[in-house]
């Protein structure tokens, strides 16, 4: 967006940070508008009255704070948990989840104030201007979208000579690193881990104790699904956020969930991004181990190859909008009604293992299994079976001998 947009009231999505607070500032010189500030409570550890606080002295005209928390794990995590939603494998989303709400909010504020623009502080550098941009035009065509750090050309030390400059409170600037949690993960980025060749130090890490300070006896846990959904863990029977903070805790109390890995950004280069997701990874696991008990191996594979992965791809690069991410849920839907069981995982030193699970949907056979006296083919039908099974193969191969 240029220099020349008009707006007479702006509704930015405020997180608190430096880059937003300058921006509350920045918008209201630069286009003589109202300033309202919306901050969404998506499970992130931050202080809300200090935020609330933090917007009025940077000059909001008015401050809302909205709990969303209940909603992003029922219509976000829910279907990232049901998708096996990790990005190249590794990276559970949580960041990228929490955009489409966030903007949804951000909408909503700016409806209910007569709003004729919306406002973020993503860079012209990172995934998240491609998020929100590209949900704000989804939901709100008619509102203009302002991302004040992609115009104003100030390097971080010149936005914090212009927050003195003016009397901005611009709280924790010189942090040693960049953060951005949910309830779903902790996203950790910059300073020394911009090097991918380094260990991530010791202090970039809050929800995951050290592998060597984890207790020296294994955690088991026995998860309950329905329908692809978690429900409980040891019979005890939890809402959705209560249980991803239990799953949190306990996972983290013993080193599980950290996440390092090189990423492919949407807008395109390579990152080092480094994340602490206990329940995620916990329930990716079990998630995954209880589908392979149940979906035919055509099923699985279908899912695991094909839907996951896609469906992964577009939370990413921020098509929440996109009419694919809803057919590729609707067809999981269909195979996920078998997905009922319990998945016991054993936690011990950073380490995870499923090491049991059950559903009455099950296609595992004891009868069919057993070594000892379990059915065998016979001699004729192991003959025939093989035959057909290897007569593409060999077929091609004497062919092109």
């Amino acid at each position: 967006m240029g220099h020349e947009i008009g707006a007479s009231k702006i509704v930015l999505a405020y997180s608190g940070g430096l880059d937003t607070t300058v921006a509350i500032k920045w918008l209201s010189e630069k286009f003589g508008a109202e300033v309202y500030t919306v901050t969404v409570d998506v499970g992130q550890e931050d202080d809300f009255s200090r935020i609330e606080e933090r917007a009025y002295k940077a000059g909001a005209r008015q401050h809302f704070y909205i709990d969303a928390r209940r909603e992003f794990a029922e219509r976000y995590i829910a279907k990232a948990i049901v998708m096996n939603g990790m990005y190249e494998g590794l990276y559970p989303l949580g960041t990228a989840l929490a955009r489409p709400l966030i903007v949804e909010k951000v909408v909503e504020v700016a409806r209910r104030v007569g709003a004729d623009a919306v406002a973020h502080g993503s860079t012209s550098k990172g995934n998240d201007q491609v998020r929100f941009d590209i949900t704000a035009k989804a939901l709100a065509p008619d509102l203009k979208i302002i991302a004040p750090a992609r115009i104003w050309g100030m390097t971080r030390a010149e936005e914090v000579e212009y927050a003195k400059r003016h009397g901005l409170p611009v709280g924790e600037e010189h942090k040693k690193y960049s953060i951005d949690d949910n309830l779903w993960s902790r996203s950790i980025e910059g300073g020394p881990l911009d090097d991918p060749a380094a260990e991530p130090p010791e202090d970039a890490f809050k929800w995951t104790v050290p592998p060597d300070k984890a207790p020296a006896e294994p955690a088991y846990l026995t998860i309950e699904f329905e329908r692809g959904l978690p429900v409980a863990v040891n019979g005890e029977k939890m809402e959705l956020v209560s249980l991803i903070s239990f799953l949190n805790h306990v996972g983290g109390a013993n080193a599980v969930g950290r996440i390092d890995h090189i990423e492919n950004r949407l807008v395109g280069f390579k990152s080092r991004e480094v994340y602490e997701a206990p329940a995620a990874v916990i329930l990716y696991h079990a998630h995954r181990d209880l589908e392979k008990l149940v979906l035919t191996p055509r099923e699985l594979r279908f899912k695991h190859y094909v839907l996951d992965p896609q469906w992964a791809d577009l939370v990413y690069q921020g098509l929440w909008v996109e009419p694919l991410r809803t057919a590729l849920e609707k067809a999981a839907e269909e195979m996920e009604k078998w997905v009922t069981g319990e998945v016991k995982v054993k936690l011990y030193k950073g380490a995870l293992w499923v090491v049991g699970r059950e559903s009455p949907y099950g296609g595992y056979s004891h009868e069919l299994a057993d070594y000892s006296r379990g059915w065998y083919p016979t001699d004729e039908e192991a003959r025939g079976f093989i035959e057909i099974w290897s007569l593409h193969s060999l077929t091609a191969l004497r062919r092109r001998k």
